[in-house]
């Protein structure tokens, strides 16, 4: 049976019931993902949950770094006909009020990680421009995502040892994506083994950092030769009555840390900003590579919208130095420092990826290091 209790309000977009999206491609999911941080390097969250109806798959992660633990835990379930039920084993979200408080919870479990957070709102959420890329002819990004930073409360318990989290310096972005990206189990490469098109993002720089009065949202998509398929500056007020504000084009200068792709501080430059030019200096803290057993990232064995069967819930415990190898993978999530040349601080997301050649700072074949 098709229908679902979501059917009995009035959200249809089109002539389908929820459970069907208008578009039939495999590609299509609807996602949370969430990031929580201490405002240092002492520990960092990342986690989320996503929907893959033209696969039948709903999928949930959590990932603790903390020392050079990198802990994750990981379920995924058959996806039936009520898309409102967002659990799947131990995990579950609770959408308190839409657009400003959402509840998630990692039930206790075997593999040593849990938590109970909720993320209330510091600013008004932010509709990020569409993203598209179309490459041989088909389509393998058109998703829209709005941004949102707040902070957390509740409790994390890793291993023994719980700890309360109680707003403040206890903070970071959640966003909320949908469309149609590449997930599931992977298809026949085609035309795309041919490479001449070469990767479908090459710099991807997305960055969510909040200040005491204000928000604000950076992203750069940008290929070798300069162009970008996406960018956006918007700084969004706590005070929702005060409209959001374009910061006008971005700019970026990444200083790696030497034979990596990893970032050792970045600057970002507004020099179109509405109250004269900003500057932004990123300083990481602690680094997430969310494309280590999360399903960010093509692994064979767990990658997003991938069938596992009607409810699998598995535990994975790397360790970031004895695993090095593992940790080669171009995505990272950062939760980081802030500073303005205007004299502010604050705290967020530095997410950044580096695929195949980047000739402005150096880089390389597919995954070689900056000099």
């Amino acid at each position: 049976m098709s229908l679902s209790p979501a059917d009995d309000y009035p959200i249809h977009q089109g002539a389908e019931v929820v459970r069907h999206p208008l578009t039939s491609d495999r590609n299509f999911y609807d996602r949370y993902y969430f990031m929580l941080h201490s405002s240092s390097d002492e520990l960092m969250l990342v986690f989320g949950m996503g929907q893959y109806p033209n696969l039948s798959v709903q999928d949930a992660f959590a990932l603790a770094r903390t020392g050079t633990m990198h802990r994750v835990v990981r379920a995924s379930r058959t996806l039936g006909a009520d898309r409102m039920d967002l659990s799947v084993g131990p995990f579950r979200i609770e959408v308190l009020e839409g657009l400003n408080k959402v509840r998630y919870v990692l039930d206790a479990n075997e593999h040593g990680l849990s938590f109970d957070v909720t993320f209330s709102a510091s600013a008004p959420a932010v509709l990020e421009q569409r993203h598209f890329i179309r490459q041989y002819e088909r389509e393998t990004f058109n998703t829209q995502r709005f941004a949102q930073t707040g902070h957390y409360e509740g409790t994390i318990t890793i291993g023994d040892d719980t700890i309360d989290v109680d707003g403040g310096r206890w903070q970071g972005p959640r966003d909320r994506s949908w469309g149609v990206r590449p997930v599931g189990d992977p298809e026949p490469a085609g035309i795309a083994a041919s490479g001449v098109e070469g990767p479908a993002m090459s710099m991807w720089n997305y960055d969510p950092m909040m200040f005491d009065d204000h928000t604000i949202v950076y992203i750069c998509a940008e290929k070798p030769d300069g162009s970008r398929d996406m960018e956006q500056a918007s700084r969004v007020w706590s005070d929702p009555s005060k409209p959001v504000e374009h910061l006008g084009r971005p700019e970026h200068e990444h200083e790696f840390i030497p034979g990596t792709r990893r970032i050792k501080r970045s600057k970002l430059s507004f020099p179109h900003a509405p109250d004269g030019p900003l500057e932004i200096e990123v300083t990481p803290m602690i680094n997430a590579h969310i494309g280590v057993a999360t399903g960010y990232a093509p692994e064979p064995d767990w990658k997003h919208g991938m069938y596992q069967g009607e409810l699998v819930v598995q535990g994975v415990d790397l360790d970031t130095e004895k695993d090095a190898d593992r940790f080669a993978v171009p995505m990272v999530d950062a939760a980081a420092k802030f500073e303005t040349n205007q004299g502010k601080t604050g705290y967020g997301l530095h997410e950044y990826m580096f695929l195949g050649p980047f000739p402005k700072y150096g880089l390389t074949g597919i995954l070689d290091g900056a000099p």
